[in-house]
């Protein structure tokens, strides 16, 4: 996040729009991968903001791999987020109105490991039984996921959900 960085030096923690991916990770038994982060000590996706240069299924992909070292064979795209609900302020204080790419990945290889940096620690979820703390950028992602779930059934390799 080094032009993130250089940004702040510059502007303090005054909101800014950053824009960035994230990915619903799914297993074989259609429980999702989630992240217990270091910053809120909340449950939320693997993501994080793009860097100069990136497709949004780039960033996915890094973002993916550094915080859970899973690369993923396929992700397919699901939504974009924005708006009020999306904004965020950081424990440390800093003000963001995020833009995020979701995708879904039921496609992955890897063995999971949480990035320190980042995570405390890696759990896939059931639906029914997600965490009470969910990390509240991540939370429209996550129940517009679960309401598609348990409404219709997704078509892999087709470009999306139908």
């Amino acid at each position: 996040m080094g032009h993130v960085s250089e940004l702040r030096n510059l502007i303090g923690s005054r909101p800014i729009i950053l824009v960035g991916a994230n990915v619903i990770v799914v297993d074989s038994e259609n429980r999702i991968l989630l992240q217990l982060r270091t910053d809120n000590n909340c449950w939320g996706l693997p993501g994080g903001s793009m860097d100069f240069g990136e497709s949004l299924e780039d960033v996915a992909k890094r973002e993916l791999y550094e915080e859970t070292n899973l690369i993923a064979n396929e992700l397919l795209f699901f939504n974009v987020y924005s708006g009020k609900e999306l904004y965020y302020r950081y424990p440390h204080g800093d003000k963001v109105y995020n833009v995020v790419a979701t995708f879904v990945c039921r496609c992955f290889q890897g063995e999971l490991k949480c990035d320190e940096n980042e995570g405390v620690k890696l759990n896939f979820f059931h639906c029914k039984d997600l965490p009470e703390n969910l990390s509240n950028p991540d939370k429209p992602m996550i129940r517009d996921f679960v309401r598609k779930l348990n409404t219709e059934i997704p078509i892999q390799g087709g470009g999306g959900w139908k």
